[in-house]
């Protein structure tokens, strides 16, 4: 356990590509829980997390929930898009008697006592009412929450998180820290331009009882060459299913990118491009029976005949493809064989 804390940062980097300040940051809370530091009466951690639309936020929630707990399923996530009415703010903790729901309890405090280990994401904060932020304030204080029913709910072995696109327009019209030429610019005065917008929709005493802010980097083009390898690699594994194999050059790697590459939109219209020019294709040529089982597709580039000067992705394939299974089984069996020579 000890040995997993301290190597948290390079796990967590498994699966978040780049955002090395906010992997620090929660890292670094996260320890300081773990080795009895933390005051007793307050959750494990609680962050707000900033930055521009498909750069990771949610994503890092997820992966915190899964280093943590175990299972991705300790993540309790909840659209403050649909608590921005005054009326809805008693859905977290329950309806009052007398009111239809009284009994099934809140979405909130319901989803923590079944799961008192785990991890509470509020995604996109400050569409919430402002009703809801005194919720939050006695779970940050005290650590507990007392639903309509009278129970109190322990928040002090939960880690809160709270997303938010506050003050991030301003930052991508002055590509604070996100192209080339920015990329000495200093994170604290990036962080200080966030914090004013916080300020300025947040009360003092809600952000005052917040562990850390961290602000997101927009995706630079190298860390979207790297989540090429990263979106593909469920793909790999539903085509072992089907005993195919498939390889990208590295040239298909950079179309990809460079077809899945927007600053402003993040990863996602990546995951777009992987669908449209790897899925699509593939799915029809493997329906159409192009490639069988034990063979290695191969993606590179051609020249578009149908658009001049345009590059596509290209398919082709070769033999000589053995799933994982087979090669763990055929090394075992070269294993026992070694072991047991044929007795003449």
């Amino acid at each position: 356990e000890t040995q997993k804390l301290l190597n948290m940062e390079a796990e967590l980097h498994k699966r978040i590509i780049g955002q090395e300040d906010a992997i620090k940051a929660v890292s670094q809370s996260i320890r300081r829980t773990r080795a009895g530091l933390k005051d007793p009466k307050r959750p494990s951690g609680s962050f707000i997390f900033l930055g521009p639309t498909g750069t990771g936020k949610t994503e890092l929630a997820k992966t915190l929930a899964e280093f943590l707990f175990g299972d991705e399923n300790s993540l309790i996530s909840l659209d403050m898009s649909e608590y921005m009415e005054k009326h809805t703010v008693s859905r977290l903790v329950g309806s009052p008697p007398g009111y239809v729901g009284y009994e099934e309890g809140g979405q909130l405090t319901e989803a923590v006592r079944r799961k008192p280990f785990s991890v509470v994401l509020f995604d996109e904060i400050e569409k919430a009412h402002a009703d809801v932020f005194n919720t939050l304030l006695q779970i940050l204080e005290e650590g507990r929450l007392t639903d309509s029913q009278g129970r109190t709910v322990d928040f002090r072995n939960t880690v809160i998180i709270m997303t938010s696109n506050l003050g991030t327009a301003d930052l991508r019209k002055a590509n604070v820290g996100f192209t080339k030429g920015d990329e000495a610019m200093n994170y604290a005065r990036m962080k200080d331009k966030v914090t004013d917008a916080l300020k300025q929709h947040f009360r003092p005493e809600f952000l005052n009882r917040i562990d850390d802010v961290i602000v997101f980097h927009e995706h630079s083009r190298e860390a979207v060459m790297q989540m090429v390898d990263l979106m593909t690699k469920r793909l790999i594994g539903q085509l072992e299913g089907q005993g195919l194999g498939i390889e990208l050059t590295q040239a298909a790697k950079e179309l990809l990118a460079e077809k899945g590459y927007d600053p402003q939109l993040g990863a996602r219209p990546l995951r777009r491009a992987i669908q449209r020019m790897i899925e699509d294709v593939l799915s029809e040529k493997i329906l159409y029976k192009e490639f069988h089982a034990g063979e290695i597709i191969v993606v590179d580039v051609e020249d578009d005949p149908d658009r001049p000067g345009e590059r596509r992705l290209a398919f082709s394939s070769v033999p000589g493809f053995m799933p994982p299974s087979a090669v763990e089984l055929a090394a075992t069996g070269a294993e026992g064989d070694a072991a047991n020579p044929p007795v003449e």
